[in-house]
């Protein structure tokens, strides 16, 4: 009789405690986050402080699934030009990829660089770029023949401005000048006489003003103060010549298609989320930026609005030429084009020139 009453406690309390056991077992999912650039670097250093918890925080609301994230930066799997293949070929699930290194494939992404003199303001740029991304499906259809998904378009600089090693107080000065620059930027000095852009990257422009190659750099503050740009060049001219969207989130197709959809959902809105985030970092530096650049004996000058329009109208209409390489394609560049300036019009922001009003109808 003990013997029945002791199996039977045994049995009631395996049954109590079967019942005690939630119904589910949260399910691991491992990403792993590349980027060539080192941890240090803004956007970078925000997917790690800001994408990651936000991501692990909605996550945690239902308790269904959680992220077992492996962030490999700085070139440990990929150089910064090869989180675009990468991301591809799989070596990694979720990538950051810099879209000025790749203008053949994604050359979508070019709206905000042959815009200028429209927009400073970083947070602006990033909404109306990913807005666009989401309403044409060419942006999406770019990533997606590299294997990827797209989630959201970031600004991690304010707004390019010209340092010089004399004063620059009008386009006249510009004349005849060298300037270095990095890809469609240069294309801002055709229409100045005698002007000739150099190409160079943010690493080699210290010394190239130093050695006199160049006479000029466009570059936004925030990078002339990590570079000591104001040693070898302490004159700025505050120009706005507008923000450019420079950096993607990307996760691999394959890895994509096998997400649950919650968590497709979680890294969706938080791209967003991350996208205002970081925008609006870089545009506090960019203020923190210009103060110690004068601090380190830069002077700021003001660019006079007519001189801004001249340059503008001085510019061939690269936005149209953009627009019409797409529309080649059988893309909607004019369309896009013309939504993207109405974007930044609706957000308060009066274009120098507007360059959607050239397109030919």
């Amino acid at each position: 009789m003990i013997g029945k009453l002791t199996r039977r406690s045994a049995l009631a309390l395996a049954l109590l405690s079967a019942t005690a056991l939630p119904s589910f077992a949260t399910e691991t999912i491992k990403a792993v986050v590349i980027d060539g650039y080192p941890a240090r670097a803004l956007w970078v250093q925000e997917f790690t402080n800001f994408f990651i918890p936000e991501v692990d925080k909605r996550l945690a609301e239902t308790g269904n699934y959680k992220m077992d994230w492996q962030e490999s930066y700085g070139g440990s799997i990929v150089k910064p030009k090869g989180v675009l293949e990468g991301v591809k070929l799989g070596l990694g699930d979720i990538g950051i990829v810099t879209t000025i290194f790749h203008s053949s494939k994604l050359p979508s992404q070019a709206i905000a660089a042959v815009t200028p003199f429209v927009a400073p303001d970083s947070r602006a740029v990033a909404k109306a770029v990913d807005e666009i991304a989401k309403e044409f499906p060419t942006m999406q259809k770019e990533f997606e023949a590299q294997n990827q998904v797209y989630l959201a378009t970031g600004v991690v600089l304010d707004t390019y401005q010209v340092f010089s090693k004399d004063p620059v107080n009008s386009l006249k000065d510009l004349e005849g000048q060298k300037v270095a620059g990095a890809g469609m930027n240069l294309r801002y000095l055709e229409g100045i006489e005698g002007a000739a852009g150099v190409r160079g990257g943010l690493t080699d422009f210290y010394n190239m003003l130093q050695t006199g190659l160049v006479d000029n750099a466009l570059l936004w503050p925030e990078a002339a103060k990590t570079f000591k740009i104001a040693e070898v060049a302490p004159y700025m001219l505050k120009a706005d010549l507008g923000a450019v969207n420079s950096k993607t989130i990307t996760v691999n197709k394959d890895y994509w298609d096998k997400l649950p959809d919650e968590v497709k959902t979680a890294l969706q809105e938080v791209a967003v989320a991350y996208r205002d985030h970081v925008a609006g970092i870089a545009m506090d530096r960019a203020e923190a930026s210009r103060a110690a650049y004068v601090e380190s004996g830069g002077t700021v000058v003001e660019m006079a609005p007519d001189q801004r329009a001249a340059w503008a109208a001085a510019m061939p209409n690269i936005a149209v030429e953009w627009a019409a390489d797409l529309d080649a394609k059988g893309e909607p560049g004019s369309d896009m084009l013309k939504a993207y300036m109405a974007k930044l019009e609706d957000a308060g922001f009066t274009p120098v020139r507007d360059w959607s009003a050239e397109l030919t109808q």
